[in-house]
C-alpha cells in the first residue's frame, strides 16, 4: 500500500488518538495505530480494549490495505516535521518507508488484522447533543467522580436521558454534582454510566466545538460520532446509587455570596487548616460570613470576614476546603447560593447567574464534624 498525506494534518489527528493508548499495554499490538487505507480514504484507529477511537482523513492513493505502526515512534517523528507532504509505502520486509523532503525513514509494521475490532452496537438508541454542551456537561461533573476500585459505578459519570431533559451526575459520596439541560431531550428514556477516560478524551476534543455529536448506546457500549471521529467505549456495569435521595429538600438557611471573593478566601484560609482533614469552619450571622481554619498540631490559625446576604438562623458548619474549592472553581457565576439546614446535613451550592436558559447545576458537599 502507498499513500501521500499532509504531515500537519496527520500529526494533529494522531495526537487526538494518542490519548487512547495506555503506557503499559498487556497486548503489544495496542502500542500501535491501525492504518486502514481504501483508495483516497485513510482510517486511523487507536484502542485500549475498553475504548476504541478512529478518525478518517483524505489522502492521495490508489491502493488499499491495513497495517499497524508504532504510535510512539510515529508521534515523535511527526512532531519534528514542518508541514509538508509525506509518502508512506509498505516494503517487502514488513517495514513502512516514510519519505519526506529531508529524507527517508523505515519503521516496522504489524499485520492490521491482529488489531482489535470496534464493537458494533446492536439496535442502539440514539440522541444528538451539541459538542460544546457535551464538553461542558463533562467538565462540570467529571471532577466529582470517585476513584474507589471497590465501587466502580462511582468512578464514572451517570448519563440519564429522557423526553424532558438530559442529566449528568457524578459523586464520590463526599461531593455530588448534577448537571441538567431541559433544552435538549431524548426520544426514549435511558441510563448508563460512562467511564472517565473516554469522557476526558471527548472533553478535550469537543471544548468550544460547534459540531453536533450523535450518541448511540445500548446496555453495554456507547458510541460517539462527530466530524470525522468515532469513539466506541464499554460502559461501567452496575446500578448507580439513588442520588436524588441524598439531596436535602428542606434548606431554610440561605447564604448568597460573591463567588470569586469567597473562593479566594477559602483558598487562603485553607492553607492554615489541618493537613489531614482540610477542615474550614463557616460561621453565618446576619450580613457577616466568618471563615476560619486551625491546625492545632502546628499552632497555625486563620480567620477572615466577608460581607454576605444570609437568611436563616445563626449557624456554624464545617467543610473540606478542597471540595469547596473544586466546586467554586467549576462554576462561572458571579454569585453563588449555598443552602443549608443543619451542621450535619449536606450543603447545596447553585450558581445565581452565568448559566444558559435550560441549564441547571446543583452541587452538594457533605459537612465535616466540627471539633469545638
Amino acid at each position: 500500500m502507498k499513500f501521500i498525506v499532509s504531515s500537519g494534518q496527520l500529526s494533529k489527528q494522531l495526537q487526538v488518538l494518542g490519548g487512547v493508548i495506555n503506557s503499559n499495554n498487556t497486548l503489544p499490538i495496542l502500542d500501535n495505530f491501525l492504518f486502514e487505507l481504501k483508495e483516497n480514504e485513510l482510517k486511523i484507529s487507536a484502542s485500549d480494549l475498553e475504548t476504541i477511537m478512529s478518525t478518517v482523513i483524505e489522502v492521495e492513493s490508489e491502493s488499499e490495505g491495513s497495517v499497524a505502526i508504532s504510535a510512539r515512534l510515529l508521534l515523535d517523528t511527526l512532531k519534528t516535521f514542518p508541514n509538508q507532504p509525506l509518502t508512506f509505502k509498505t516494503e517487502e520486509n514488513n517495514t513502512v518507508e516514510i519519505s519526506s523532503s529531508q529524507g527517508k525513514y523505515d519503521m516496522a509494521y504489524f499485520d492490521g488484522n491482529e488489531f482489535p475490532k470496534a464493537v458494533t452496537l446492536d439496535s442502539p438508541s440514539s440522541t444528538t447533543i451539541p459538542g460544546d454542551i457535551l464538553a461542558t456537561a463533562i467538565s462540570k461533573t467529571i471532577f466529582a467522580t470517585g476513584n474507589d476500585d471497590l465501587r466502580p459505578v462511582m468512578s464514572g459519570v451517570f448519563f440519564q436521558f429522557n423526553s424532558e431533559n438530559l442529566t449528568f451526575v457524578a459523586t464520590d459520596a463526599h461531593k455530588l454534582v448534577k448537571y441538567s439541560r431541559t433544552d435538549i431531550t431524548a426520544k426514549e428514556s435511558a441510563e448508563f454510566i460512562m467511564p472517565k477516560k473516554p469522557l476526558n478524551l471527548l472533553k478535550g476534543i469537543l471544548a468550544g466545538s460547534d459540531s453536533d455529536v450523535t450518541v448511540e448506546y445500548n446496555d453495554s457500549n456507547a458510541k460517539f460520532i462527530f466530524d470525522n471521529v468515532v469513539l466506541v467505549c464499554r460502559l461501567i456495569d452496575g446500578k448507580y446509587p439513588n442520588y436524588e435521595a441524598v439531596i436535602p429538600k428542606e434548606n431554610p438557611n440561605k447564604l448568597t455570596v460573591d463567588r470569586g471573593t469567597f473562593l479566594n478566601s477559602v483558598k487562603r484560609v485553607s492553607i492554615f487548616s489541618s493537613k489531614t482533614t482540610h477542615q474550614i469552619r463557616l460561621k453565618m450571622a446576619g450580613t457577616e460570613l466568618n471563615i476560619s481554619a486551625e491546625d492545632i498540631d502546628y499552632s497555625n490559625k486563620a480567620e477572615e470576614r466577608l460581607v454576605c446576604d444570609y437568611q436563616g438562623e445563626d449557624m456554624q458548619i464545617g467543610f473540606n476546603s478542597r471540595f469547596l474549592t473544586e466546586m467554586l472553581s467549576n462554576l462561572n457565576s458571579n454569585e453563588v447560593l449555598i443552602e443549608m439546614s443543619l451542621p450535619n446535613r449536606a450543603g447545596i451550592l447553585t450558581p445565581i447567574d452565568g448559566i444558559d436558559d435550560g441549564e441547571f447545576i446543583t452541587m452538594l458537599v457533605m459537612p465535616v464534624m466540627l471539633n469545638n
